[in-house]
């Protein structure tokens, strides 16, 4: 071993970031000084290419004798492993590794016949949380930025740094128990979950394992009426890994390479976790909609999918029906939106089914879902958690949470989903599809509801909301350049008959053509429905001077023609008139 220089042990403590004395320090670098010595003696030991173990269980050198052994499992690692094509390794998952698909079903003798199975399976959601930092450093968790900008050496796994705990990311993890009716626990420890993958730059992710920060609680779905309790087994912190950006194809099959982008390293992550009690891929589906809205409600996730910002992993399992014996599972994943979740399940489960009528076991393994093709293909044989060798991080210590500090986040909890279809349907009258666009966008009902605390007709504000709003924001009201005020006072004139309702949806559709306000484009271009009984009266008068022969049609009993001179009043004003007034006006002059 190279002899050290002396030890700097100003920069030791500066890098471990907690105050020390001089009594202290000089005790520090004491004990740092012995162990240094005590590694040269050990390095000079022989046998240093021993077989590591526990030396509080063999008291005695271990040693094994000089024979070669292969391993039982070693198609499974070939399975696992790289592909050799050419000179080039193909990492995993590869297209042309499907698996048990429907077209090798196709070629095997039915030998089940007359048993019917059902589905059983349970979801993992993991929700990126809307800090404004990462879980365990300082990096920014803006979306979007150039790739490998928002990284420092403590996200980017560099040795010597030590991760803090971002204390919102702590209380949006209790916001989200809370809502669920969770156990929020008073100790929880952050474990190290150990894998290799190219998006992982410390080899581990820090997470949590045998203590969860929040325990059960459930999730109540609605599916074609009747309401079901989806129970959860646990909600848990833990951070992001990268992003792989794969060159020359849209996703990771037929790609020449990939990149890494780690910005999205240790951005902080709920991971909730179902029990098995969803049976089918339309209450799969629901729940993970329930889900998101809850998060959105709370305003902890913006729930995203097609950014990442909510993913979902699914395991699935089939069994007899009436069995309450639970099967072989696979998990999905890569499912990026509700409609992949619903598609992917009825595949894997069509797919199960086949194959336990073909008499073909099951084996437990990960699959991802592939959306152009409509179907799902073998990943990796399923891992167990021992795989991961999780053990709890030594630098960082339990998280304590109080009483004071759990209960003082319920002022934090808004009307949850359900109970705001609820209320929207009580209270406003709303149908049931009306009340549940609501549910599941709280985005819209956080706009919807600042507007009414301006403009207190909610029937009439949902006419205009659904018919027309709706029709120009593409889902994404939150960078939507009209304000609850703007709307409401813009309503407010319509009411008053200022404007007319075609006026008003020509108004709405320049607003959005321009990015201008609706009181702007009305106040710039004078826009103002004529409800002057004279004026209207005046042009009345004009158009049936213009057209004598139209008045007699009128007059001799084909009152239809009442039309054309409506029309004739409307195109006079630039479609400002008052078409009532018009209307009335007409048929006394006619009359």
């Amino acid at each position: 071993m190279k002899e050290k220089g002396t030890i700097n042990i100003e920069k030791l403590i500066g890098l471990a970031t907690f105050d020390v004395s001089e009594e202290e320090k000089g005790q520090l670098e004491k004990e740092l000084e012995d162990f240094l010595e005590y590694a040269r003696v050990i390095n000079n030991a022989p046998c240093q290419d021993m077989k590591p173990v526990s030396h509080a269980v063999y008291k005695d050198p271990y040693l094994r004798e000089d024979e070669s052994e292969t391993w039982a499992d070693l198609d499974m690692l070939i399975k696992n492993g790289p592909s050799v094509l050419g000179t080039n390794y193909i990492a995993p998952p590869q297209k042309g590794r499907t698996g048990i698909d429907e077209k090798s079903l196709e070629r095997n003798v039915i030998t089940e016949k007359g048993i019917e199975y059902e589905a059983v399976i349970g979801l993992e959601v993991h929700a990126q949380l809307n800090t404004k930092t990462k879980l365990f450093c300082k990096c920014s968790t803006e979306f979007g930025r150039e790739s490998n900008s928002n990284t420092c050496p403590v996200c980017s796994g560099h040795p010597g740094v030590l991760p803090v705990l971002n204390k919102e990311a702590v209380n949006m993890a209790i916001l989200a128990g809370l809502a669920a009716k969770s156990t929020v626990n008073n100790r929880s420890i952050f474990a190290r979950k150990n894998y290799f993958y190219p998006d992982l730059p410390k080899g581990y992710q820090i997470s949590q394992f045998e203590e969860p920060i929040c325990s059960g609680g459930y999730v109540d779905v609605e599916v074609d009426g009747p309401v079901k309790r989806i129970r959860l087994n646990r909600i848990h912190m833990e951070e992001d890994a990268g992003k792989m950006v794969h060159v020359g194809a849209p996703g990771i099959w037929g790609s020449k390479a990939s990149a890494i982008d780690f910005n999205r390293c240790s951005v902080p992550l709920l991971e909730i976790v179902t029990e098995p009690d969803i049976s089918s891929p339309k209450e799969a589906r629901e729940y993970v909609m329930m889900i998101r809205a809850i998060l959105v409600s709370l305003g902890i996730c913006d729930g995203n999918m097609e950014e990442g910002s909510l993913r979902c992993d699914a395991n699935v399992s089939i069994r007899p029906v009436g069995s309450a014996e639970l099967g072989v599972k696979t998990e999905i994943k890569n499912m990026n939106s509700f409609k992949a979740i619903e598609k992917a399940l009825d595949y894997e489960i069509d797919r199960q089914r086949k194959m336990k009528k073909a008499g073909i076991p099951i084996e437990q393994e990960t699959r991802l879902w592939d959306d152009s093709a409509q179907k799902t293909y073998l990943m990796r044989s399923k891992e167990e958690s021992h795989d991961y060798r999780y053990f709890p991080d030594p630098d960082l210590l339990p998280l304590e949470l109080t009483d004071e500090w759990i209960n003082g986040l319920k002022d934090r909890l808004p009307l949850l989903p359900l109970e705001r279809k609820k209320t929207y349907k009580e209270e406003y009258g709303f149908n049931n599809d009306e009340a549940r666009l609501f549910m599941i966008n709280p985005d819209y009902a956080d706009f919807f509801e600042e507007v009414l605390k301006i403009y207190d007709k909610p029937r009439i504000l949902a006419n205009w909301f659904f018919s027309e709003i709706l029709s120009y924001i593409d889902n994404d009201i939150q960078n939507m350049h009209i304000q609850p005020a703007d709307l409401s006072e813009f309503l407010k004139k319509i009411n008053s008959g200022e404007i007319s309702g075609k006026i008003g949806k020509d108004v709405i559709k320049r607003a959005f053509a321009t990015n201008k306000g609706l009181i702007e484009i009305i106040d710039q271009e004078g826009i103002k429905q004529i409800i002057d009984p004279d004026a209207i009266e005046k042009i009345v008068d004009e158009i049936l001077e213009k057209n004598p022969s139209q008045v007699d049609l009128y007059r001799s009993g084909k009152t239809k023609i009442m039309g054309f001179f409506v029309g004739e009043v409307m195109k006079a004003t630039n479609g400002k008139a008052n078409p009532g007034m018009a209307n009335e006006i007409l048929r006394e002059k006619l009359s």
